[in-house]
């Protein structure tokens, strides 16, 4: 896994002024440098510039970008982000073609296949990355995605020139790229936030290349294809058949990820999508003499606190000792203190380079900096919900009748402490229908359908283009910051193909929250675990927290100087954290109610200030 950044010109010179690209370069090295310690690169020609960081887990001796492919009258030069699991395959097809390979990296059988067969190539991709690749013999730059946006890539058109970087704060190495927000981005904070529309930098004229489309730019201007898209059809398999290809998809999806030169683990939270994961791995590295490393998460004293609830019906830790016990694994039980949490929220801002899902969020970053000391590769459970329907909005009458976000529906507490004169200049409500009708305008859907299936369609088609990308955003920037490559076997595109055509009494057969894809375990888990009611991520119940918070923000807003107050009523701030826990429904997701807004709060605050934002 790695970084990515670059700039491009179909008219430019940089070799006029080299020294001064290449300082340019080894900016954008240096601002991702977190995604790829191991090593770095970059590659400058006359109308492109390319940097790269890597972090050596496939091809450790020879698999050094920027890589160069030269051929008669041609020179290609590719940086790429990312996995590609069916590589073995694919590289087995181009030498039957005749093609010689000089290194054992993916990266040499994308650059190869391209030069064979040309951007139709990346259909045959199997993975997650983000890919630049010049050829000198078209004089155009290509940029790639995979299919569901597990890896990111944000760009900029400025003057003719394309600025491009995995990261956000790569584009603003470039000369004159500024991070400026207007009315819209203020909108994608406030009524949207901390989702943010696909295809949006939230910053002004910053843009993010879609997941399964690709980028051309190049003399004859710039243009972007779908190159992969989810489509609805019958489903014509019986339920043993749903559930014999599915247990099948999850386990070819799980070992292909396993691919790796250097040892891999899970992290396990004892519910059905970590365990699953982990137990496959566990049986797999055991037929090779192998132990596993697992990884769970808690508070410190949290057990002291928790209350059970319909979001979190149970602690995890019981169920973790169970399949640590069961898969045999090296497991180990890492805990966050209320200061870490709070304190890694600017961490959290730094690696998403915007103000984020909070505590839910900076927890994670801590967890992935204690997991990075054991191993550099892990597997986790992420988007098996929005695939298969475990979130209660999938159930919920109000999320069928309700036109709007299912896990934001209400958009008076986002507003209610802006001050008088932002909350009329902003259309917050209108801009957060306006995303979500033009994603209900997208949906793949089914002609035929009865209006519940179809408004059922919606609300998957919803999750997996916003909720779950909110989430694979969240787990690529905490694990990269780090130098840490989280991998995610449930949004295999193939996975995600059969089970959205799959009819809900199948996905959830007698009412049975994820019981296709609980049936489809059940040769790998106990009983235990495979019928465990969902549990989301782990949140703290301990009211010291809030109160930390509270001093925090007011701090904040006693300080004259402080960039938030220019948005803030600070009477209703003071008001608010005088009793924050009067707001007790979230506000985003499951588990972002009255605490995490002030945290959030102090991410903006932060936000402004660390990146000198300037608003327009």
């Amino acid at each position: 896994m790695c970084g990515i950044a670059g700039f491009y010109h179909p008219y430019g010179d940089y070799t006029t002024e080299m020294q001064r690209w290449k300082d340019i370069l080894s900016d954008m090295n240096r601002v991702l440098k977190h995604r790829g310690p191991d090593d770095e690169g970059t590659f400058l020609s006359p109308l492109c510039g390319l940097a790269h960081v890597r972090l050596k887990i496939i091809d450790l001796l020879t698999g050094h970008q920027p890589m160069i492919k030269k051929e008669p009258g041609r020179e290609c030069a590719i940086i790429f982000n990312g996995e590609i699991y069916n590589m073995k395959e694919l590289k087995e097809e181009l030498l039957t073609e005749g093609t010689d390979f000089s290194t054992a990296s993916d990266t040499e059988v994308i650059l190869a296949g391209y030069m064979r067969h040309g951007t139709n190539y990346v259909e045959k991709l199997n993975g997650i990355f983000a890919i630049a690749l010049w050829d000198s013999a078209s004089g155009e730059i290509h940029l790639f995605r995979d299919r569901l946006g597990v890896k990111p890539l944000f760009y900029i058109l400025r003057e003719d020139t394309l600025v491009f970087s995995s990261e956000l704060k790569g584009l603003f190495t470039y000369p004159g790229v500024e991070p400026i927000l207007d009315q819209n981005g203020l909108c994608e904070i406030f009524a949207l936030g901390p989702a943010k529309s696909y295809g949006k930098g939230v910053f002004k004229n910053v843009q993010e290349l879609l997941p399964g489309h690709s980028l051309s730019y190049g003399p004859g201007g710039l243009k972007t294809r779908a190159y992969w898209r989810l489509e609805s059809c019958p489903h014509e398999d019986s339920f043993p058949e749903t559930v014999e290809k599915t247990a099948w998809l999850l386990e070819d999806a799980v070992t292909k990820q396993m691919l790796s030169d250097i040892p891999i683990s899970t992290f396990l939270s004892g519910g059905v999508d970590s365990s699953l994961i982990t137990a496959i791995c566990a049986n797999k590295l055991k037929k090779e003499g192998k132990l596993l490393n697992t990884f769970s998460f808690d508070f410190i004293n949290n057990h002291q606190y928790f209350q059970a609830n319909s979001f979190q019906p149970s602690e995890d830790r019981p169920y973790v000792e169970q399949m640590v016990a069961f898969s045999h694994t090296n497991h180990l039980f890492l805990e966050c203190s209320n200061e870490q949490q709070l304190n890694y929220l600017y961490k959290a801002v730094e690696a998403r380079d915007l103000p984020c899902m909070a505590d839910v969020e900076s927890s994670m970053l801590y967890f992935c900096e204690q997991v990075k000391q054991y191993n550099t590769v892990t597997l986790t459970g992420e988007c098996a919900d929005e695939i298969f329907g475990g979130y209660p909005w999938f159930h919920s009458e109000k999320a069928f009748q309700t036109a709007a976000f299912p896990w934001s529906v209400d958009m008076d507490f986002r507003s209610a402490l802006l001050t008088q004169d932002l909350q009329a200049s902003l259309p917050l409500e209108e801009y957060a229908h306006a995303a979500y009708e033009k994603t209900i305008r997208e949906t793949p859907l089914l002609p035929g359908e009865s209006p519940t299936e179809k408004r059922r369609r919606e609300i998957a088609w919803l999750n997996l283009r916003w909720f779950m990308v909110t989430l694979l955003d969240r787990m690529d920037r905490t694990s990269m910051y780090n130098g840490l490559e989280a991998r995610v076997p449930f949004a295999d595109h193939r996975i995600v193909e059969y089970v959205f055509n799959v009819p809900w009494e199948m996905k959830c057969p007698n009412g049975i929250v994820k019981g296709l894809l609980r049936h489809a375990g059940e040769k790998h888990l106990p009983k235990d675990i495979l019928w465990r009611r969902k549990s989301p991520y782990p949140k703290t119940y301990d009211p010291a927290y809030e109160t930390l918070l509270g001093s925090r923000l007011r701090e904040v807003i006693a300080t004259p100087n402080a960039p938030i107050r220019t948005l803030l009523d600070t009477q209703k701030v003071h008001a608010f954290l005088d009793s924050p826990s009067d707001y007790g429904r979230p506000w985003y997701g499951q588990l972002m109610a009255g605490p995490q807004m002030i945290a959030y709060l102090l991410q903006i605050n932060y936000w402004l200030e660390k990146y000198r934002i300037r608003l327009v």
